[in-house]
Parts: structure tokens; C-alpha cells; sequence
């Protein structure tokens, strides 16, 4: 089931819609950002995502392998998910969205998500990392 949702940041700087397969599971990653900043996302359906307002207020940074634009706002710094290229692990470019981030996903629904754990810390997205309730 495809949802369409909302999202900004904590100051309203920015804002932005995509949609969501609600079906598919979120995810929560060990690598040093999504550890740090206690990410937990879900991929926005192909061409969906769009900012609505703020783009400017955006910051990205890119680590490691450079293949993810992880996006914040500069004003109040939520991260707000990220942007990644085609490649090794990755059939095609994509979209990340924080779950935090969405304002009109009510709490019932992120309760029902699914959520998967990955190994980016070794760039083993293929298994569960260990201890992965820690992430």
C-alpha cells in the first residue's frame, strides 16, 4: 500500500512530500552517521520525493564512499534522510526519508512498521549486524 506523506524539519524550514510503501519494511543501519544521529528510515517510492520548501536551508554531508547525500536542515539540524546514487549495492538512485520527519504519520502507523537492521558499518547490507537491537 502506497502512502503519501509530509515531512519537515523541527523549525519548519524545510519541508517535503514523497511517498512510502507501507508494505516494504523501514530500516535502522549501524554505520557512524545512522548510529550517531539514531536514523530510522524508509526508501521514498521513485520520483516521488520533492521539496515543497526550504531547499535552500538544506546542508548535506557525504562520508566513507561519497554514494549517500545525507541532508539536514542548516538551520535547526534534523537530519531529514538523504539522497544516494546508483551503484554497487544500490540497482538505482534513491531517496531516504527519517520516519521522524513525517508529520502525518500518526503514531498507530509507524507502530505497525517493520523495521530491518543493516550492516553499513561493514558495508554488509546482505546481513543483520550483531547486537543489532542496540541500533
Amino acid at each position: 500500500m502506497i502512502g503519501a506523506f509530509h515531512g519537515s524539519c523541527h523549525c519548519g524550514a524545510v519541508r517535503f512530500r514523497c511517498e512510502i510503501d507501507l508494505t516494504q519494511p523501514t530500516s535502522r543501519c549501524n554505520c557512524s552517521m545512522c548510529t550517531k544521529t539514531r536514523l530510522w528510515k524508509t526508501m521514498a517510492q521513485p520520483g516521488s520525493f520533492a521539496f515543497e520548501h526550504g531547499e535552500d536551508a538544506v546542508a548535506t554531508y557525504r562520508f566513507a564512499g561519497q554514494r549517500v547525500e545525507h541532508r539536514f536542515c542548516g538551520r535547526c539540524g534534523v537530519k531529514l534522510g538523504g539522497h544516494g546514487a546508483k551503484g554497487e549495492h544500490f540497482p538505482t538512485d534513491f531517496d531516504v526519508v527519517s520516519i521522524a520527519c513525517l508529520d502525518d504519520m500518526s503514531d498507530d502507523v509507524k507502530a505497525g512498521l517493520a523495521v530491518v537492521y543493516q550492516d553499513g558499518r561493514h558495508d554488509d547490507w546482505a546481513h543483520v549486524p550483531p547486537n543489532a537491537g542496540s541500533i
